[in-house]
């Protein structure tokens, strides 16, 4: 049998199986209700009900695969069309869930909080009758106790991590007083540095002069040797190394028993220069007043570890901002180049933590017009971790003494490897600029900035930084070691900034064979001390 049903819904056509057509028409319309049109009407009603019966028979069956297709074709058309689902009602979120969520009380509802996955999905199909509002309890209490570890885990992390950066390890100190010992007993140890027929050079604007202050023994000889081991000309390289009074002598024994000829090594400390040694510097003021506030800023590694509120990328920040190295006179040397150096008009100034891959002689072709401080941009980059650093990284813009005088979107720029043109710089009064910025971060108790030399030297050299290619200076190497290979190959100068330095045991071990290479281990005082590769 076979069933048509007329557009207008008027007529209903039944056709016999067997081929034979027999037309029965039944009029909707009409007022009088016949034997007929009652029995057509019952046939037909009954027709339907097995058709649907079939449909829904076919659904259920398909329930946890997939639809039938007319089922499907039903849902598609619409939610109530034989018998099909409202999927968009089924895959809501319930609003209680959200409310749960969001309601801090009721984390403190649930006594035995699951500890893993698998004890949550286990007690929940454990319940008797689990709903929405015991499944997103559960759910937010065991959450916020895997945050909590989370959290707790981070912040001991951050702190074994600010133990280990800020201690000297045991085989640099072990260095240092061997030299100390071969310095006071071995006279070859005691050469004047430079010898006095190269002394001419130390003023002679036509070498390539470098200035390196660092009281890392190890550390400085790996900066030196990398630097004159890739110069093209080594001849014309003239390297200051500026130290202070404790480490001059083992400084001094290392330098005179691993010379680096045919560069020039001019080695002093602070105290050789007359007018440190004798004139009031008002950074040494302001360093004895920095050790006193951060004496007691916010109770010490102790408190900030202790705060509950706080996240742990900022405790990270206070931490490091507790380091002795930001309280590090080596750090504040550089402020003062133009009177260290009164003859020399451009210097390269490098920090201790780099490796040099490259001849570093074309940074003194570099067109500075008129610019004091020839530094790489930290905005802009491939790497978004390591070059995205503004203004609003490193000083307070809620402070309105900062908010007032600079944009915190503007562009940073990168210590450790600098050109300095010091003819330029004695023009300006870049050096008491930053005197007067370090002393107002004193008076307002550390609230402009917390971290070391780079805020301060923001604010003196505004203005007069001239932007050089990232090529010469490869940042973050110290606290991140997603870096490609390929870009760090092509880097003239590698810069370790961070706590992760590659002399202590925190290196990170792929990088920190970058250092090590410019480093002699079958040296008499490097295996004494047990100074090894790895």
């Amino acid at each position: 049998m076979q069933l048509h049903i007329s557009p207008s819904l008027r007529h209903v056509t039944l056709l016999p199986g067997k081929g034979v057509r027999e037309l029965i028409q039944l009029k909707v319309g009409s007022r009088r209700l016949s034997y007929k049109m009652l029995f057509y009407s019952l046939l037909l009603f009954t027709f339907l009900l097995r058709f649907i019966y079939v449909l829904t028979t076919v659904d259920t069956v398909h329930d946890h695969t997939k639809c039938s297709i007319v089922g499907c074709l039903g849902e598609k058309l619409s939610p109530k069309l034989l018998g099909g689902r409202n999927l968009q009602s089924a895959s809501a979120v319930p609003q209680v869930i959200y409310q749960i969520l969001e309601d801090p009380s009721s984390q403190d509802e649930i006594i035995d909080i699951p500890q893993t996955l698998e004890e949550f999905v286990t007690s929940m199909k454990g319940s008797n009758r689990p709903d929405a509002k015991t499944f997103a309890t559960k759910l937010k209490s065991m959450v916020t106790l895997l945050e909590q570890r989370s959290r707790t885990a981070k912040i001991k992390e951050y702190l074994y991590r600010h133990v280990a950066s800020t201690g000297i390890p045991k085989q640099l100190h072990c260095l240092a007083l061997r030299l100390a010992h071969e310095h006071a007993t071995n006279a070859d140890a005691r050469l004047q540095l430079p010898l006095p027929e190269l002394v001419p050079a130390l003023v002679d604007n036509c070498y390539f002069h470098f200035v390196l202050a660092s009281d890392n023994i190890l550390a400085a000889s790996v900066v030196a040797t990398s630097l004159v081991y890739n110069a093209l000309r080594p001849q014309m390289v003239v390297i200051h190394i500026i130290t202070d009074r404790k480490t001059y002598s083992p400084m001094q024994a290392w330098f005179s028993l691993h010379p680096l000829a045919p560069a020039v090594i001019d080695l002093k400390a602070l105290h050789h220069f007359d007018w440190f040694a004798n004139g009031k510097v008002p950074v040494l003021e302001a360093m004895e007043k920095d050790q006193r506030v951060r004496a007691g800023f916010r109770g010490g590694s102790s408190a900030i570890v202790a705060n509950n509120t706080e996240k742990p990328n900022v405790i990270a920040a206070k931490l490091q901002a507790m380091s002795p190295k930001y309280n590090s006179l080596m750090n504040h040397v550089r402020i003062y180049l133009p009177q260290m150096f009164p003859s020399l008009k451009k210097v390269v100034f490098l920090d201790d933590d780099l490796v040099v891959q490259s001849d570093l002689s074309p940074l003194w072709e570099i067109d500075m017009k008129g610019k004091v401080n020839g530094a790489v941009e930290t905005c802009r980059g491939g790497d978004k971790f390591v070059m995205s650093k503004r203004f609003k990284s490193y000083l307070n813009f809620s402070h309105p003494l900062i908010s007032k005088n600079f944009d915190a979107n503007e562009c940073a720029w990168a210590y450790g490897m600098n050109i300095f043109d010091l003819q330029a710089w004695r023009k300006t009064n870049i050096t008491q600029n930053y005197h007067y910025w370090v002393q107002e971060n004193l008076k307002s108790d550390l609230s402009l900035w917390q971290l070391g030399t780079l805020p301060p030297g923001l604010i003196a050299f505004h203005g007069e930084v001239h932007v050089i290619d990232p090529f010469w200076h490869m940042l973050g190497l110290g606290y991140q070691e997603n870096t490609s290979v390929a870009d760090i190959e092509r880097a003239a100068v590698l810069h370790f900034n961070g706590r992760a330095k590659p002399w202590l045991d925190i290196a990170f071990p792929k990088l920190r064979r970058l250092w090590t290479k410019y480093i002699n281990f079958s040296d008499k005082f490097i295996k004494s001390c047990h100074i090894t590769a790895s």
